[in-house]
């Protein structure tokens, strides 16, 4: 397993401050120094006072005095190395025994895993495992273990998983408890209409009748509130007028503005796991048959759901539900069901080294050239130890090193976007504030409403940002205090700029 995950590392690479570290870790970071971020806190700290996440991180930063890169390095191995272990424990629990060929199934879903954690996930802008540590990835691997123990039968461990991952993020874990639940009352009353064989209830993880008789127990089922699935903050009061400009923004949100190929993603597994039903159920796999049975209408339910909140102009607040996020349960048990079928079928023993290198070499190889893609402008691991490559990234290291901690910063609305800046998070890198962005803060904004009038009002000031000049500056620093900018080069004249490089120009307001 510790050399899966090192391959796994290997191949999707880690970026400590890109993307979403933007809004997880400067929640780390405020807690660690409450002085930082005096100015526009609540575009991340809304996220991080609905978990635990930040808390956890900063406590292990405290207990081990290592610094905080080095901190989250580690927790990033970690969560490769349980998700991977996860990935196991579901896998022993859908292909049961101890011979040769189950054996290979349960190493052919892990190293599928392994192979594939930067999957993308249909329309919903999530990987399987992203490439930095945040909140989802550890309730990844903790929703994936609550499904593994649920069909084992181990209802206690199932239930400590799935409240680790609702305290690291409800939202996300939400989806796991929901399914877990339904696994349960599935197996329990196996309705024919969904296609099942017959039999007796509690065939999960066994077919022993004292196993059977532990499934049937009432005292065994998860006692999750249905209620955990509602994510914060949720009315049904109208949201405020901004809130319309944030919310079109969010094309991850409206399904109905999907494209096409987007789609292939709902119906693939849909019909993947329609046909594992059947094909689980012909060859006697009761817990495959089981899972792909109760996936077909969980995620057929959500995407309903989607389509509905979707319509109405006065759902458009509740679009942030987001039920299609329920993918990313749905992709990680299929990647463990395909790969442990291809396991059996195809690769059938490990000792057929060569078929295994036909199809993990070129497919490992070819998520490795993707990730490079993301981030072309960056080392493909940006170790702790390493200075960054990319410039951006440099300008606002030094930034961090020589201003000032109640400084206020403004840049591009889109700069996370630009060519060359590799998605590196200002706050998260810099440990300085900034005016609202067009990237992060606009999902922030869109999950909590009340924050997009104070969105709204940032971005309209800062509209042609890369036509600014000196007296557009100045008037960002009467309205809002903003002492220090962020340009790209060349930039305006007239700037006192400290620090340049071939991309950007940092410069102080006087």
């Amino acid at each position: 397993m510790s050399l899966l995950t090192a391959a796994a590392l290997l191949i999707h690479g880690y970026h400590p401050y890109a993307e979403d570290a933007e809004i997880y870790l400067p929640g780390v970071l405020k807690i660690l120094n409450p002085k930082l971020f005096p100015v526009n806190s609540e575009f991340f700290g809304e996220h991080a006072g609905h978990s635990l996440y930040p808390n956890l991180i900063a406590f292990s930063v405290r207990v081990t005095h290592l610094p905080l890169p080095w901190a989250a390095f580690l927790w990033h191995l970690a969560c490769i190395f349980l998700l991977l272990a996860a990935s196991w424990r579901l896998a022993s629990a859908l292909f049961q025994g101890d011979s040769a060929e189950q054996r290979c199934a349960r190493w052919a879903a892990v190293a599928l895993m392994a192979a594939l954690l930067t999957l993308p996930i249909a329309g919903t802008w999530l990987y399987i495992l992203d490439q930095f540590l945040n909140p989802r990835n550890l309730a990844a691997f903790a929703a994936l273990f609550g499904v593994a123990e649920v069909l084992h039968l181990k209802y206690v461990r199932a239930a400590l998983w799935l409240v680790f991952g609702a305290l690291m993020h409800p939202f996300m874990a939400s989806f796991a408890i929901l399914f877990s639940i339904w696994l349960v009352l599935l197996d329990r009353y196996r309705p024919r209409v969904l296609g099942f064989a017959g039999g007796e209830p509690g065939v999960l993880a066994q077919s022993d009748p004292s196993t059977a008789r532990r499934a049937g127990s009432r005292d065994a089922r998860p006692r999750t509130s249905p209620a955990a699935a509602l994510p914060f903050g949720i009315t049904f009061e109208p949201p405020p007028a901004a809130y319309h400009e944030v919310a079109l923004r969010q094309r991850s949100h409206f399904v109905l503005r999907w494209e096409w190929y987007e789609w292939l993603g709902v119906a693939g597994p849909v019909l993947l796991f329609w046909w594992l039903g059947n094909f689980a159920r012909r060859r006697g796999m009761k817990n495959l048959e089981l899972v792909s049975r109760a996936m077909v209408p969980f995620v057929l339910l959500a995407t309903a759901a989607a389509i509905g909140l979707g319509i109405p102009a006065r759902f458009e607040a509740l679009t942030r539900l987001q039920p299609l996020r329920c993918l990313a349960l749905c992709y990680m048990v299929l990647v463990v069901a395909g790969g442990g079928l291809l396991g059996m079928y195809v690769l059938q023993r490990q000792s057929n080294f060569w078929r295994w290198l036909v199809l993990f070499v070129p497919l490992s190889f070819g998520m490795y050239f993707a990730q490079r893609q993301v981030f072309p402008a960056s080392q493909h691991i940006e170790w702790p130890w390493a200075q960054p490559r990319n410039q951006w990234a440099q300008a606002f290291e030094w930034i961090r090193a020589n201003t000032p901690v109640d400084a206020l910063f403004a840049l591009d609305p889109r700069h996370m976007e630009l060519s060359g800046e590799d998605e590196n998070g200002f706050r998260a890198r810099a440990e300085r504030s900034m005016l609202a962005d067009l990237v992060k803060d606009k999902g922030a904004a869109s999950m909590f409403p009340p924050l997009s009038e104070k969105w709204a009002e940032q971005i309209a000031d800062e509209k042609n940002f890369e036509h600014f000049g000196k007296a557009d500056f100045e008037r960002l620093r009467n309205k809002y205090g903003v002492s220090w900018v962020v340009v790209q080069q060349p930039g305006p004249e007239g700037l006192a700029c400290p620090y340049a490089n071939s991309a950007v120009r940092v410069c102080q307001l006087h």
